[in-house]
C-alpha cells in the first residue's frame, strides 16, 4: 500500500513540475452512498467539500488530484472521510471531460459501532464526468466504487459506495 501512495504522490509531483497550466479549485456537492457485501442497509445522502489542483499535462488530458471532506456509509451507520482522488481527466470536447482514477479514504469519525467495526483506511476506483464554463465554474459527477474490505471482523465483507454530483469553481 506504500508503494502505491508513493507512486501516486510521485506521480502528481512529476505532472506539476512538468505541467503546462495548473489551476487551484474548490468544490462541493451531494453523496448518495452506502455500504456494499454484507451489510444490508439503507443508504445515506450527505456532502462533500474541499479543493483540487488541475494539472494540464497536454490540451486535452489532464491530472487533477484533490482532498475532500466526505459524508458517507448509510443511515445509522454514518461514516466521515478525507477522500483523496486522483483523478485522469480527458476532454473529449470543449467544456466536457471523462474523468477515472484511484481515490484514497481515511476515516475520521463514524459511530462508536461503526467505527469500532471498520478499518481506517479505505481505497477504491472513482469514474465520472464534468462539464467546464469558461469563467471557471464547473460540474461533474461521480461514482466512487470502493474495493477494500473496511469490516475489521474477520468472514465478513464491507466495503464503500458513493455517488456524487457537485459544482466547483478553478481560479
Amino acid at each position: 500500500m506504500k508503494k502505491i501512495i508513493l507512486s501516486i504522490l510521485a506521480v502528481a509531483a512529476f505532472g506539476t513540475a512538468n505541467a503546462q497550466d495548473t489551476k487551484f479549485g474548490v468544490k462541493a456537492g451531494a453523496n448518495f452512498s452506502n455500504f456494499t457485501g454484507d451489510a444490508d442497509l439503507d443508504g445515506r445522502t450527505g456532502f462533500y467539500v474541499g479543493g483540487l489542483v488541475d494539472i494540464s499535462i497536454t490540451e486535452k488530458f489532464h491530472v487533477q488530484p484533490e482532498l475532500l471532506y466526505s459524508m458517507e456509509g448509510a443511515d445509522d451507520a454514518e461514516l466521515d472521510l478525507i477522500r483523496i482522488p486522483i483523478m485522469a481527466k480527458y476532454y473529449v470536447m470543449d467544456g466536457l471531460n471523462l474523468q477515472a482514477g484511484p481515490v484514497l479514504g481515511f476515516k475520521i469519525g463514524a459511530e462508536d459501532f461503526v467505527d469500532e467495526a471498520t478499518k481506517s483506511l479505505d481505497y477504491g476506483l472513482g469514474f465520472g464526468a464534468g462539464y467546464e464554463l469558461p469563467m471557471g465554474l464547473f460540474f461533474d459527477a461521480r461514482y466512487n466504487l470502493g474495493l477494500a474490505n473496511i469490516s475489521d471482523s474477520d468472514g465478513f465483507d464491507l466495503g464503500t459506495s458513493a455517488f456524487q454530483i457537485g459544482l466547483g469553481y478553478k481560479f
